[in-house]
């Protein structure tokens, strides 16, 4: 059974609360590893929508809340490499605005059926009751959602739900305790026909100054019955 990797990622907000992605995570998300892309919103410069289309060709987004758009496609093919266009892109002049994202959209791997939303239509936030009916309306077996910039992800009535976090560790008020901040994080769900396996990775810093990639692995398998 053929499998393929999937990137999930969202909240980036270069250069308005980050000034990159860590080089550690470009490293990992060179092309040619990853069959496709899922963007959960807040894309606010087109270097970081050039990077992500450069990863896979295979791109999908939904829209955040403070997205900037048309980011348009041939960006994404300018004779530069992949890490310098998104270093270019926190510089260069914001796209005019233009026609938006979608704020839910659909995919699908085999019988598999894959929704993204934002999160910011979720009220109360980060529900876990109201992302449930969201996902029975899309009627999807997963669900990946964003806005809180927080990991998470469970299983729920057959359902899974993942947030992969802030691709930059962007800052977001109103999750967060005293002194606690969002660290870098992002997804990669591996398909396999009815089953998921999804790696979360997270920037971490020790208390020597130094970052370190950290690994957790889970999984997934859609319900037959």
């Amino acid at each position: 059974m053929a499998s393929r990797l999937v990137l999930c990622i969202g909240d980036l907000f270069i250069p308005d609360r980050a000034p990159d992605i860590p080089p550690k995570f470009q490293k990992l998300l060179a092309p040619g590893k990853i069959g496709q892309t899922l963007c959960l919103g807040n894309l606010t410069s087109s270097g970081p929508y050039n990077f992500l289309r450069g990863i896979a060709p295979d791109f999908h987004a939904v829209r955040g809340d403070f997205d900037v758009e048309p980011f348009p496609a041939q960006q994404a093919q300018q004779s530069t490499s992949h890490s310098q266009s998104l270093q270019d892109g926190n510089t260069a002049q914001r796209p005019a605005a233009g026609a938006m994202a979608p704020l839910t959209k659909i995919v699908t791997h085999g019988d598999l059926r894959i929704g993204m939303i934002h999160g910011h239509t979720i009220v109360p936030p980060g529900d876990a009751d109201v992302l449930l009916m969201q996902a029975r309306q899309m009627d999807v077996d997963v669900l990946l959602w964003a806005g809180t910039h927080r990991f998470e992800a469970y299983e729920l009535e057959g359902r899974f739900f993942i947030n992969p976090g802030s691709g930059t560790g962007a800052w977001s008020s109103g999750w967060w305790a005293e002194g606690e901040e969002p660290l870098p994080s992002f997804v990669l769900m591996d398909v396999q026909g009815e089953n998921l396996i999804v790696y979360f990775y997270q920037l971490k810093t020790d208390d020597k100054g130094e970052e370190n990639v950290s690994v957790e692995k889970m999984s997934f398998k859609k319900s037959t019955q």
